[in-house]
């Protein structure tokens, strides 16, 4: 099973990136574009899911890159 990655602000004023139960940060960045770029790419090759923090901490927004066990019908 593949751990989510989370964009959250950090102490510094920057943002860092961290997967799911990790104590430390994957990495870090002054902006948090450049923040859910990175994020988004491990989400996307680790078939998981992307949670984008506000400055408060709570989610603005959530996307899925994994298999999605409903998918639409079409």
């Amino acid at each position: 099973m593949s751990k989510s990655k989370h964009v959250v602000p950090n102490s510094k004023g920057g943002w860092s990136v961290r997967s799911a139960g990790a104590s430390r940060a994957a990495r870090t960045f002054d902006s948090q574009s450049e923040a859910v770029a990175y994020a988004r790419d491990a989400a996307r090759a680790n078939h998981s899911e992307l949670y984008i923090h506000r400055r408060d901490g709570t989610i603005s927004d959530r996307r899925s890159y994994g298999r999605d066990p409903f998918p639409p019908k079409g």
